[in-house]
């Protein structure tokens, strides 16, 4: 929906209205239909938009209530705000359609619990000037991103963490932990950490109050229990089914609120095949949906045009396909790199924005089946749990990481490496915490509250947003995570993965579509390193830049550009394109430690 961003001060020192401007400008692809910027003695809130519901000024940001003593800027979509607004008319006179508006009389009439209402994805920053706060809150699966950088005197939130870098004074510093984490887990950093020290994320389902004087104090509003012992412990598999449908189906409805089309990104997998089909179900006809493919390459296909064909021929979309040469490929990759809001090594991150720039020109909506593997189990690793308790920290180790510390200490200079092992700790803590019944609800609540919000989700915002548009994930709406949770693993488990799921999809999708082996986006050119990328990647890892840096240990990549396509991750990508997408997103962010 658009970009966020704020100072806070502390101690009267006064507020830096020219650092939250250009922080704001930052974000400009984020939200190209307005400009807005408000502040007082000792806050300020940028914001730039992007019209989706309520295309007039009245729902413009950041959003004033003089009388209230609120202002407001807000990134996301609240799918419910239709019923709250009735719910909430006894509170407030609406003057405006927008669900910014709806937000802010939520938190007039509940304060912080405010957020327990929202249906949606967000990011909200609310300023009360009478409590002396500010109230900083991020949706239950952390679809909407907000990066934080915290000093003595002040605190300083955006929607990109290059935003933040661009209204100046942050600690550019490496982090060694999220480094350990970047190179254990295919790039993924979950939250609170970035690579940069000085620079954080809050968490999901967080709600941050910072007062004036500088104290924070954090709420976790939300985790669903992964535990069968509710009403639902004696349904049987039917049942099972039948709710589940129930529940992506307004899922997929809910997300259908916009004042502009809707459309879908179809890759002719399971899930996205599943949102048309519901969608069809639900009377859309004629559905805008868009599907990508490279040229193939190394013995890989570059396309699954033939699975997206049949879903859309079955359901009478209106299918865009568009094929992209690898030479062209090449010369955006330093503009996917740019519109990345932390470094993203895998490969179907430039793939994500090569298809978000195409679809830009047809709609500003669209629905994507982001989150189901994680929620249902769809993954080989996701298998590693199928074993006893005591074993699922080493399992989930050997199946999903693609180094040790030792391996690590391969790659990076010693000064860059932590005494611990802090990834192994971290999943230690999560996979071992109670409220899961099972190893293998233990590993499916890792990966979707810790993992995922930091990997395809993060992915797939920050490639759309790079282009105004906006993308719903219905597999994420939170009534169906919560019944998710509850569902026997063995159900979601079953047929290698996401049993129950294929279940529904061999009543509602063409049988080719279910039963095939599950495909990931295939982007061959940077599986397999050669030509302009190889050159690119040589170029960044052999830079002045990167020597001066001195992240890597010189031995380890001069034995990578040897043997380029030689050592890939645990999800098939390349290792040595996992090393320069971190060197050249901080070269190209101005990052010089």
């Amino acid at each position: 929906m658009c970009g966020i961003a704020g100072e806070i001060r502390f101690a009267g020192s006064a507020v830096d209205e020219s650092a939250v401007r250009r922080m704001t400008v930052t974000m400009a692809a984020r939200g190209p239909d307005g400009e807005g910027l408000w502040r007082n003695a000792w806050s300020a809130l940028g914001h730039r938009r992007l019209s989706i519901i309520d295309l007039s000024e009245a729902g413009a940001q950041p959003m004033v209530d003089h009388q209230q003593g609120l202002a407001l800027v807000f990134n996301g979509c609240v799918y419910n705000h239709e019923d709250l607004r009735t719910e909430l008319g006894a509170v407030r006179r609406f003057t405006s359609s927008s669900d910014t508006e709806v937000v802010l009389a939520a938190y007039q009439k509940w304060g912080l619990d405010f957020v327990q209402h929202l249906v949606g994805m967000f990011a909200i920053a609310i300023v009360d000037d009478r409590r002396g706060r500010v109230v900083l809150a991020r949706d239950r699966l952390g679809i909407k991103p907000l990066y934080v950088s915290h000093s003595l005197t002040r605190l300083r939130f955006a929607s990109t963490l290059p935003a933040l870098l661009a209204g100046g004074g942050v600690d550019t510093s490496l982090d060694p932990v999220a480094l350990h984490h970047y190179f254990s887990w295919h790039s993924i950093v979950p939250a609170p950490r970035t690579v940069l020290a000085g620079v954080s994320k809050l968490p999901p389902a967080t709600v941050r109050v910072i007062t004036r004087a500088g104290a924070i104090r954090d709420q976790t509003y939300w985790q669903p229990r992964y535990t069968r012992h509710d009403e639902a412990a004696g349904w049987s598999e039917e049942d099972w089914l039948r709710a589940l449908r129930t529940s992506l189906t307004t899922a997929v409805r809910r997300r259908l609120v916009s004042d502009v089309p809707v459309g879908v990104l179809l890759s002719g997998g399971l899930d996205s095949s599943l949102i048309v089909a519901l969608l069809a179900e639900a009377g859309r006809d004629r559905i805008p949906t868009f599907s990508i493919g490279f040229d193939d390459g190394a013995g890989s296909a570059g396309d699954e045009f033939d699975y997206s064909d049949a879903v859309a021929g079955r359901f009478g979309t209106q299918h865009h396909r568009l094929h992209v040469k690898n030479a062209d490929l090449a010369t955006v990759l330093r503009d996917a790199v740019d519109a990345m809001t932390e470094p993203m090594g895998t490969q179907d991150v430039p793939a994500f924005y090569l298809l978000s720039r195409a679809v830009s020109d047809h709609v500003k909506v669209v629905q994507s089946g982001q989150g189901a593997d994680e929620v249902f189990g769809g993954y080989k690793y996701h298998q590693s749990a199928t074993g006893d308790r005591r074993d699922v920290v080493d399992g989930f180790i050997s199946a999903f990481n693609d180094r040790d510390s030792s391996q690590i200490g391969e790659v990076l200079q010693p000064r860059w490496l932590c005494s611990s092992d802090p990834s192994r700790e971290l999943l230690h803590t999560n996979l071992t915490a109670g409220g899961a019944d099972t190893p293998m609800d233990a590993v499916l609540r890792l990966d979707t509250h810790l993992l995922m919000p930091d990997d395809p989700v993060k992915r797939v915002d920050s490639m759309t947003m790079a282009f105004g548009l906006e993308a719903r994930v219905p597999f994420l709406d939170q009534d169906l995570v919560a019944l998710a949770a509850r569902c026997p693993p063995e159900l979601k488990f079953r047929d290698g993965g996401k049993g129950v799921l294929k279940k529904l999809g061999r009543r509602l999708l063409p049988r080719e579509i279910v039963d095939r082996p599950k495909g990931y986006f295939p982007v061959p050119a940077l599986r397999h390193l050669s030509g302009p990328v190889m050159d690119l990647v040589t170029e960044t890892l052999t830079s002045p830049e990167s020597r001066r840096r001195g992240l890597y240990r010189s031995d380890y990549v001069d034995a990578l550009l040897r043997e380029p396509n030689g050592h890939f991750t645990s999800v098939n990508g390349n290792m040595l394109w996992e090393l320069a997408v971190l060197e050249l997103w901080l070269q190209r962010h101005g990052v010089s430690d």
